[in-house]
């Protein structure tokens, strides 16, 4: 059997495992490890094995990890976020669709808490979800809205997405946050205004609070929105040393894990049973992330060893003749294919090992690239029919919102973020402007 047939019959393999719903790490660990122990026997196969675990150990911007999840956690279940919905609540209560748009801005500041997407899923449901709905909000607007926005935590700094990237891609962690910043922020506002111009032609779908809601004292309103801008006090305090070059990225991370435990014990939150959760949260979190990188560097050993990501770009350069952005689209439009039943870490981990090689000999370049996946996958788990997200919303929103509501509330938003894609493969430079001012490169 050639080395191609090998290869493809390894994908055939774990995507057939992955069908069965076994877990991700498992699936693509067990087929790296058996066929490394076939090809080249004992000590090779347990060597690829040993010196990817090894590998994994020594990349030292893995300590950021655990920092994140941990701040994250902390801030959620302190209740510090909610804080947030408060302040929004009632300072943007007046527009024709403002909590709506105080959900984006919430969505924000939580990806900036916590790099990943289910957290600003599960804050967003349980916080903003019933506000909404109260307020005579269309429940297709709003659970759109929480969705779209529960996305920018993978684009959005510090996204532990990005940092799994990075691992894979060998790329630098920092400069890959810094490329998330400015199409993560283009995309939200994007939401905001396609929100906005939809509320300003049809009140209906989310109309402006009563004045009687709104009507608090001044004093009230700005104590709310110094508890609101507390996490915005806690993002600076971890990124600004690190953009300014005073501290490394591990450094930075547990600056914000401090600061964010700090906060909660300030403010009389930090309980035995808040910290026992954010400890239990973030230890199993980390260690999920930790087996799916150290089996998809295992697996990505076994495809280099045989030379398959050569020959895919050769059948598709050479054989097929296809122009390098025409693949790029191709591996862009398999990506949405993957999101229809994988989530964003498992498309990250089974093609990786393919792909990233094949987008470097094209003459692409792998922070822009990054973000390109990152924006990517994001569209791709929340489109119709099997997106991740989409059952992710059903679980957690109330019986009267069905899964037909679910599927129409998301399209607009999914069209929105074609969009946001499309302007940043026609002008790099929105992802690649800001690493560059910062690194000098």
């Amino acid at each position: 059997m050639s080395y191609e047939m090998i290869a493809i019959f390894m994908f055939a393999t774990m995507m057939a495992m992955l069908l069965t719903g076994q877990r991700v790490f498992g699936a693509i660990g067990f087929v790296a490890v058996i066929a490394a122990l076939v090809l080249w026997g004992d000590r090779g196969g347990y060597d690829i094995a040993f010196s990817s675990a090894m590998k994994l150990m020594k990349w030292y911007p893995l300590l950021t990890l655990p920092m994140f999840i941990f701040m994250g956690y902390v801030l959620s279940e302190s209740k510090i976020a909610d804080d947030l919905y408060k302040m929004f609540h009632v300072w943007m209560g007046g527009l024709k669709g403002g909590l709506a748009i105080g959900t984006i801005g919430l969505m924000v500041l939580i990806s900036a808490m916590n790099g990943l997407s289910v957290a600003g899923m599960a804050i967003g449901a349980t916080i903003a979800l019933p506000e909404l709905l109260k307020r005579n909000y269309d429940k297709r607007m709003v659970t759109g809205v929480i969705q779209a926005g529960s996305s920018l935590g993978i684009l959005v700094p510090p996204s532990v997405v990005l940092v799994l990237y990075a691992m894979i891609a060998r790329q630098p962690v920092g400069q890959l946050w810094l490329a998330g910043v400015v199409p993560g922020l283009m995309m939200a506002a994007m939401f905001i205004i396609y929100i906005a111009v939809r509320c300003h032609l049809n009140p209906t779908l989310g109309p402006a609070l009563p004045k009687e809601d709104r009507d608090i004292p001044m004093s009230e309103k700005l104590a709310l929105l110094r508890a609101g801008m507390l996490p915005l006090v806690i993002f600076a305090a971890m990124m600004v040393p690190f953009v300014n070059g005073w501290t490394s990225l591990v450094e930075s991370s547990a600056i914000g894990a401090l600061t964010a435990f700090l906060a909660a014990v300030v403010k009389g939150r930090m309980t035995r049973e808040v910290f026992e959760t954010s400890v239990r949260m973030t230890l199993g979190i980390s260690c999920m992330f930790m087996w799916i990188i150290l089996a998809a560097l295992a697996f990505g050993a076994v495809f280099d060893g045989l030379g398959a990501v050569k020959a895919i770009e050769t059948l598709f350069t050479e054989r097929l003749g296809l122009n390098p952005w025409v693949i790029l689209i191709l591996m862009q439009l398999s990506f949405i294919l993957m999101g229809t039943f994988l989530d964003d870490t498992a498309m990250l981990v089974i093609v990786a090992p393919l792909y990233v090689p094949l987008v470097a000999a094209l003459g692409f370049d792998l922070i822009w690239y990054g973000v390109l996946y990152t924006i990517t996958t994001q569209i791709a788990y929340m489109t119709p029919p099997f997106g991740y997200n989409l059952f992710l919303m059903r679980a957690m929103a109330p019986p009267e919102i069905t899964l037909r509501d679910i599927y129409g509330s998301i399209l607009p938003f999914v069209l929105v973020m074609v969009l946001a894609l499309t302007l940043v493969i026609l002008f790099p430079d929105i992802a690649l402007w800001l690493p560059g001012w910062v690194y000098g490169n």
